[in-house]
């Protein structure tokens, strides 16, 4: 899962991961910038549950032991792949071939694409990629009704325009918009999500937004 920083490829992956059945195990890795092995090695196997303060220093056992856990069907996820370095996706690689591996990997993050570019044996593994883009103006409304109940009766033209103004299709500033509609509507529970409740919410976001 790849797409520019903001445009809502994690909260994508988390709502498909919410979508598979209970029985299905989801592990999620975090890993810092530019992790060396045994940072990662740590990371999978506190993800995995596996007790990675007696194994982060044994790299034999560890490594087995995180064979043996990705055995089990399930689902890892690990965002911000864009930090991996060569040497740490091709170490991904080796777990992923290990006989029986019976696990999927989903590797998420802006500029991911381009770390696995340079990862050839792990790109050549890749079953499916997808890019994230930006919102298409008319499907705003709907995105974010399904998003946060606040914005199911707001007015649609006024999300289009809040968009076209300020959101430009970045899920990540939308997130923050809601945020603030939300915030304003704690302080006035009657209060409507009309033109210039978004207006105010988008007045707060600053020059950065």
């Amino acid at each position: 899962m790849y797409g520019d920083t903001g445009l809502g490829k994690t909260v994508a992956v988390e709502q498909a991961l919410h979508l598979l059945p209970g029985r299905v195990p989801v592990w999620r890795a975090v890993v810092g910038v530019g992790p060396g092995l045994p940072q990662v090695r740590a990371a999978l196997c506190e993800a995995l549950g596996l007790p990675s303060g007696s194994l982060t220093h044994r790299a034999g056992p560890a490594d087995q032991a995180l064979v043996e856990a990705l055995a089990e069907p399930g689902v890892l996820f690990l965002d911000d792949a864009q930090r991996l370095s060569p040497p740490v996706l091709d170490y991904l690689r080796q777990l992923w071939d290990s006989p029986g591996c019976a696990a999927a990997l989903v590797l998420c993050g802006a500029g991911s694409e381009r770390a696995l570019a340079r990862a050839a044996a792990m790109r050549s593994r890749v079953l499916t990629w997808h890019q994230v883009s930006r919102l298409d103006p008319e499907d705003v409304p709907r995105t974010l009704g399904l998003f946060h109940p606040v914005w199911e009766d707001a007015d649609p033209a006024g999300l289009v325009r809040a968009d076209e103004q300020t959101a430009r299709g970045n899920f990540r500033t939308w997130a923050k918009i809601t945020s603030h509609v939300c915030a304003a509507r704690g302080r006035d529970p009657g209060a409507g999500v009309d033109r210039d409740a978004i207006d105010q919410a988008c007045a707060r976001l600053g020059p950065y937004s």
